[in-house]
């Protein structure tokens, strides 16, 4: 049985407040709120005895719904109950939000009572207290729905403001990628994809249309333009006309409608910095890098490394911040590193040698050979697992061979065309989880 039930909001003020019996004083409601919404270190236990009173809370959004009891009650049947209410609150008047709570406090008083009989719970089905409880619930709405009603009557475009203007009118396109790969040590791919973002900066008068096309395998097929030269492919980025992309993601701005029919990518872009798309491809990777190992236990207190580095780029672009991180064993004592390219470094702390090399050019080849000093440990049953060598670096170039076919500004409010406006196009690959085993 339920000694009563208390409903608050996030600062702990009191929303809802119905005792059934005496031995629930008023000190409950500032017990809940001292012990649990205001506690110094996060109640993760959704019951809490304080005095030997007994709180069983939920909490859905930033509204808390607790149950009191001093008896010894059936736990789950609370719990239950307690997300039954929130149920049939939500049948009546949607989202359990403060604000919906104080318009319908009336109708919650109400829906009390017949859910709960001197503490016991009664009948909880949405569908016969609908009977019973005729009155409707006050729905308020919700910021995207007023959005979205506003921009339906008004045609208002929430994300820009009108009468924006530039002396220059410019616009900055980043093509961002990461790469992720898992290569084993004879050199086959074992899972690689590219996580693509593109990132915008829009500096243009007015309220601009801008229409955007890429070297999506489906949007060229859909023009006639599809790939002639796939099978002649091997020249690395360069020979790649189209790209399949497995799935994508957009700004609110771009008009999917467009998107579905015509396979064009057309929006009025917001003021500034944005992110217009995101995108994840997994076939024809161009792998800016390889790691090629050579590990080799001389012994039980040796063991020496090689590892060889080999771009596979253009010769004319140049790789930066490339880092290979070589682990070791637990049991390392001792690290003797000749590179001839770069800086490498034992770090003990880390278990592994770090080698940086500040630029490095395309279809070029570093190497690193190491010899690793080993303790003699009493784990002799326990072999070393060799965690794969990671790589980070940062290319300028997308290695999923996304490109950029055309971008276009259309304004016929402002006296300004297309090709008044200076464009800027940006392509940099970065490593993701990039890993070779050894």
């Amino acid at each position: 049985m339920i000694g009563g039930l208390f409903i608050y909001n996030h600062k702990g003020e009191v929303l809802i407040s119905r005792v059934f019996r005496d031995d629930i004083g008023r000190n409950a409601v500032d017990a809940f709120r001292v012990n649990v919404i205001h506690a110094r270190q996060q109640v993760r236990s959704p019951v809490t005895n304080i005095a030997r009173t007994s709180f069983f809370h939920i909490k859905r959004s930033n509204i808390w719904v607790a149950a009191v009891t001093k008896q010894n009650v059936n736990a789950a049947m609370v719990f239950e109950f307690l997300h039954k209410m929130c149920e049939v609150m939500a049948a009546y008047f949607g989202k359990i939000s403060e604000e919906n709570i104080k318009n319908n406090f009336v109708l919650i008083y109400e829906i009390l009572d017949e859910i709960l009989d001197f503490g016991y719970p009664q009948n909880t089905d949405v569908g016969i207290l609908k009977t019973f409880i005729t009155q409707q619930g006050v729905k308020s709405q919700t910021k995207e729905e007023t959005a979205q009603i506003t921009s339906q009557v008004t045609g208002q475009i929430g994300w820009r403001r009108e009468g924006i203007k530039y002396r220059r009118n410019e616009l900055f396109l980043d093509v961002l990628e990461s790469v992720n790969l898992l290569m084993s040590p004879q050199g086959q791919v074992l899972s690689s994809h590219v996580a693509g973002r593109i990132v915008m900066k829009s500096y243009l008068s007015g309220m601009p249309e801008c229409k955007f096309g890429i070297n999506d395998k489906v949007l060229m097929e859909s023009k006639g333009k599809s790939s002639l030269d796939d099978t002649t492919r091997g020249g690395g980025t360069a020979a790649k006309t189209s790209i399949a992309i497995d799935d994508c993601q957009f700004h609110q701005c771009v008009k999917l409608s467009k998107f579905e029919t015509e396979h064009s990518i057309s929006f009025i872009p917001p003021d500034g910095e944005f992110e217009l798309m995101r995108y994840r491809t997994t076939k024809d990777i161009s792998l800016p890098f390889r790691v090629i190992p050579l590990v080799r236990e001389v012994g039980r207190q040796k063991m020496e490394v090689k590892v060889v580095v080999k771009s596979n780029f253009k010769p004319s672009l140049l790789a930066q911040k490339v880092e290979v991180r070589i682990p070791t064993p637990l049991n390392t004592s001792g690290v003797q590193v000749i590179c001839m390219k770069g800086k490498a470094k034992y770090k003990a702390s880390e278990n592994a040698i770090v080698w940086k090399i500040k630029r490095m050019g395309g279809m070029k080849e570093c190497q690193l050979s190491a010899e690793i000093e080993l303790l003699n440990t009493s784990d002799k049953g326990k072999k070393w697992t060799r965690p794969p060598i990671s790589m980070n670096f940062e290319v300028p170039f997308a290695p999923s061979g996304f490109k950029v076919r055309y971008l276009k500004v259309f304004e016929s409010k402002m006296n300004y065309s297309d090709h008044d406006v200076i464009k800027w196009v940006r392509y940099i690959g970065r490593s993701g989880l990039y890993e070779t085993r050894c």
